[in-house]
C-alpha cells in the first residue's frame, strides 16, 4: 500500500524538510521565519500520531508504512537538529548524540531482522518518551522567543534538547542491552 492516506501523511514529513530549512533564507524578519519554521515542525510532527492513527482506523497498515514511518521521523528530527546547530541554538554534542544514535539503532534493527530476532529491539516506551522530549524541544529552540510574554522557549529548549539527548543515550543503552544476548549467540 504505497499510496494511502497515511503513507502521503508520512511522505510529507519528509517533504516538509526543504520547507523548514528554506524558510530561514527568506528575506523576511527573523521573528516571523521563526515563527513559519515552528508551526511547519509542529503542524509535520504531529502526522507522526496522525498517520498511525488513520492507518489503524481505515485499516491500511502496511509494512511499508510501518518501514517509512520511523525513517520519515528519524530524517524530520536530524534535519531539524542540524538546523538548529548551525542557527547556534543546539550544541553539535546534542546533533551527534541524536544523529549518531539513530544511525546505529536503526543499524541495529536492520541487523537484528536479518538474523530472525526484530522483537529484541522492538519500540519500547524508553524510545517513544524521547521522541515526545525531542519533538517539543525543537519546536521550541525553533521559535527561540518568548512564548505569551512568559516561556522563554530558548531557555526550555536547550533544557529539554539535553534532556532529549541523555534520553537518547539511554534508550540507545536499553535497546544494545536487549539485542546483547542475540549478538553474543550469532557472534561465536
Amino acid at each position: 500500500m504505497f499510496f494511502t492516506i497515511p503513507t502521503i501523511m508520512t511522505w510529507t514529513r519528509i517533504a516538509a524538510i526543504p520547507l523548514i530549512i528554506g524558510v530561514f533564507y527568506l528575506p523576511i524578519d527573523p521573528a516571523t521565519r521563526n515563527l513559519i519554521a515552528t508551526i511547519l515542525f509542529v503542524v509535520f510532527a504531529a502526522t507522526d500520531w496522525l498517520d498511525g492513527f488513520l492507518a489503524r482506523r481505515l485499516n491500511q497498515v502496511s509494512s511499508f508504512g510501518a518501514f517509512l514511518d520511523p525513517v520519515a521521523d528519524k530524517i524530520l528530527v536530524c534535519a531539524s537538529v542540524l538546523v538548529l546547530v548551525h542557527l547556534g541554538r543546539a550544541d553539535v554534542f546534542v546533533a551527534l548524540i541524536i544523529i549518531g544514535r539513530e544511525i546505529a539503532i536503526s543499524a541495529l534493527r536492520e541487523w537484528m531482522a536479518q538474523i530472525g530476532a526484530s522483537k529484541s529491539v522492538a519500540v519500547h516506551m524508553v524510545g517513544k518518551l524521547k521522541t515526545v522530549v525531542q519533538m517539543v524541544a525543537i519546536p521550541f529552540l525553533l521559535f527561540d522567543g518568548m512564548l505569551f510574554d512568559v516561556v522563554d522557549t530558548r531557555v526550555w529548549g536547550v533544557w529539554l534538547i539535553w534532556i532529549a539527548a541523555v534520553m537518547t543515550i539511554w534508550s540507545m543503552v536499553y535497546y544494545l542491552q536487549k539485542a546483547l544476548p542475540e549478538i553474543r549467540a550469532r557472534v561465536k
